[in-house]
């Protein structure tokens, strides 16, 4: 594997990185309480919210009014278009908010399956629209932005004006005695009794429940967008089952890939080790046959030669068996195979497997060839004076988790050999997790189905 330990090094000696780095320390030295007013994720947020009232009132007026007059006119046949191009529009309206909560928000939110007639004829559009999950799911979001977009709205801008006025009334509280004929805001009044916010106490404590309630506002914002985030995801994102497929189609193409590569390494190693050999030894066979009559001892010797070459091929062959599948995993399980790996590993590697059963053969061979993979990561990359291996397992997955003490710098960026072994285990619905920081130490932790 290609994965690289220790990267980075380098550019930290770098100014700008340097720089950056100290830039980083110096703005998190204000705690996150006290400076989430003024970050820009706050004013994201409060736009958002603020645009979703006029987009909400939109998208709710031109759903009721279209559906409604589709579903009046479905005693017709032009009710069926009518609806078709209503729905059409809420996918539409789908799209914008997607984009809108992309650039607000900062979701990644994918666009949901496009739809597929089965002709390019009208009608079977307008068949694929209205069999379309999305189409009613994106209807169903017009419907609910309106309501919640009004009621975050109200809420939001109640908090936030207040908030700042009150922390800034020091500033502008002579206005009230100077324009308004009176002392300043007015909490109380009768015919016989005012109460005014005027003294020096009134106006400190007016601006500290200002600023509480400005320190609280943002928390009030994100808690709102936090449901509109969940309405994005749950409404204008592809669907559940959508999603599975296209991860089991990508998961597809990486178990041909991979079997498309095994396959041609195998080739590879077959017609440049053992296949060469054999021709070799082929050939020294035929010179010594055509020598037996004229020179014996030079014959024995090619022989005994072509004896030890066919030692060297078998070796060859063994080896090459044991790339496809060791034998000792079939025949003793994890255990036994992974401390016959980690003996042969060049740093000293300790082994604990506790599983009371074995899984199924795939299962326990993928997990081989990851710790196999792991090992020699550690052996060519990581400067690491030991290293561990454990194996167990945890309800319905398979858990193993591989540590070592070397240099660290380990990741899965795109290129990588570990890139790559996750996207082998992902295809069986793995997950591969590297900590490895600069310096290390390094812990890859895998883990995989239990089928048992």
């Amino acid at each position: 594997m290609a994965t690289e330990y220790g990267q980075g090094y380098a550019q930290m000696d770098r100014p700008d990185f340097r720089a950056a780095d100290v830039e980083e320390r110096r703005r998190h030295r204000i705690p996150a309480g006290l400076r989430a007013p003024i970050e820009a994720r706050t004013w994201r947020e409060l736009l958002y919210t603020v645009l979703s009232l006029p987009i909400g009132i939109t998208a709710f007026v031109f759903a009721v009014t279209m559906v409604s007059l589709g579903a009046g006119l479905l005693i017709t046949f032009i009710g069926v278009p009518v609806l078709a191009g209503a729905l059409a529009a809420c996918r539409g309206i789908g799209a914008l908010e997607r984009t809108r909560a992309r650039a607000l928000l900062g979701m990644d939110i994918a666009s949901p399956e496009p739809l597929r007639p089965r002709s390019g004829g009208l009608m079977a559009h307008i068949g694929a629209v209205l069999k379309s999950g999305t189409s009613w799911r994106n209807l169903l979001y017009s419907l609910l932005l309106m309501p919640w977009s009004l009621f975050s709205f109200i809420v939001a801008i109640v908090f936030w004006s207040y908030g700042w006025l009150m922390l800034t009334y020091p500033l502008w509280f002579w206005l009230f005695p100077m324009y308004g004929g009176q002392d300043g805001i007015q909490l109380y009044g009768d015919d016989g009794h005012r109460i005014y916010l005027d003294n020096p106490f009134e106006i400190t404590l007016t601006a500290a429940t200002g600023l509480l309630i400005t320190l609280a506002t943002p928390w009030i914002l994100r808690a709102l967008t936090t449901v509109d985030r969940l309405m994005v995801h749950g409404l204008l994102g592809p669907s559940q089952l959508a999603t599975r497929v296209v991860e089991l189609e990508s998961d597809r193409g990486v178990v041909v890939d991979t079997a498309a590569a095994d396959l041609r390494r195998i080739e590879r190693d077959l017609h440049d080790g053992a296949q060469a050999r054999l021709v070799a030894l082929a050939m020294d066979l035929g010179l010594a046959k055509e020598k037996l009559t004229e020179d014996p001892e030079a014959a024995a010797r090619m022989v005994d030669e072509a004896h030890g070459e066919v030692k060297v091929a078998l070796q060859e062959l063994r080896d090459l068996a044991r790339g496809i599948h060791p034998a000792v995993l079939t025949d003793r399980g994890l255990d036994a195979a992974l401390s016959a790996l980690a003996a042969r590993c060049t740093v000293p590697v300790q082994v604990e497997v506790d599983l009371s059963s074995r899984p199924v053969a795939a299962i326990e061979g993928i997990a081989y060839f990851t710790v196999s993979e792991l090992l020699q990561n550690i052996s060519k990359h990581s400067r690491a004076s030991q290293g561990t291996v454990d194996v167990w397992r945890t309800e319905d997955r398979l858990m193993l988790q591989i540590t070592d003490n070397g240099v660290g710098g380990a990741d899965t960026s795109a290129g990588s050999g570990l890139a790559g072994l996750a996207e082998r285990l992902d295809a069986v619905d793995g997950i591969l997790v590297v900590v490895s920081p600069h310096g290390g130490p390094t812990t890859i932790t895998a883990e995989l189905p239990w089928r048992a």
